[in-house]
């Protein structure tokens, strides 16, 4: 739940800064376009002060308002940004050659996660004959749901742990409190299907040449996978890792 912000907050830099990032994550979470009153009530901050802040991230394009309606919705600018981010991401770079032939090898679509805050993002996917007509290219989960994304949080801080678990369902808090270790320690970590239609999946860690984990490189498991084979998917994706950052570290 994000902070209520008071008076001395909204004029101070750092201040407005926290309160347009409240608003940016606020319209991501909510409906595509969302009225200023209940931005205002959400966020815990005034009318003026709400109104304010929107027509500033309006005029940069990071938020849009729709003519019609007066409502407010994400911007485009944010995808600009999001693509240069990416395009730095030098451990994408490493991946590409070798994502379409480990997709053959594994015959299942391929993925890479990072974990930003209490969620997994998909950076980049490969898609193999279980993705169906309906596409994800860039899916955002929360953490606990996918393969990657236990296997990332595990990894991560004690903090950015607690905020995955104040976000996850108790079932999966529970789970997720007993295999920390586990998960942090493994080789590779598995997330069965789930009740709402998340695949069968399997994830192993992308770790730099500082021992720092930066991402996780994940497969979808076919329907009916003995442990062998599931097993066999993730020294695949072991091996993959392994030369993507060697070539990392010859850059």
């Amino acid at each position: 739940m994000t902070e209520p912000a008071d008076g001395r907050e909204s004029r101070g830099g750092l201040g407005t800064v926290r309160n347009a990032v409240t608003l940016l994550e606020l319209l991501a979470e909510g409906p595509a376009y969302q009225h200023l009153t209940d931005l205002a009530e959400r966020s815990g901050m005034s009318v003026p002060t709400v109104h304010r802040l929107l027509r500033s991230l309006v005029l940069a394009d990071l938020v849009e308002q729709d003519p019609r309606s007066s409502r407010y919705s994400l911007g485009p600018e944010l995808v600009r940004l999001a693509h240069r981010y990416l395009a730095r991401l030098p451990i994408l770079g490493a991946l590409g050659p070798y994502l379409a032939q480990l997709r053959q090898l594994v015959d299942a679509t391929i993925a890479v996660q990072v974990l930003v805050r209490s969620s997994v993002v998909m950076i980049d996917r490969v898609d193999g004959p279980d993705s169906g007509l309906f596409r994800e290219p860039h899916a955002v989960r929360p953490a606990l749901d996918t393969a990657g994304g236990r296997l990332l949080a595990a990894r991560a801080s004690d903090e950015v742990w607690a905020e995955v678990l104040e976000q996850a369902d108790p079932p999966d808090r529970s789970e997720a409190r007993a295999q920390r270790r586990e998960w942090a320690t493994a080789p590779w970590v598995r997330r069965p299907e789930t009740a709402d239609g998340i695949p069968d999946q399997v994830a192993v860690p992308l770790v730099d040449a500082h021992g720092v984990t930066v991402a996780a490189l994940a497969s979808a498991v076919p329907p009916g996978a003995s442990e062998a084979a599931v097993g066999a998917i993730a020294a695949h994706l072991s091996r993959t890792a392994a030369s993507a950052v060697r070539t990392l570290g010859h850059a």
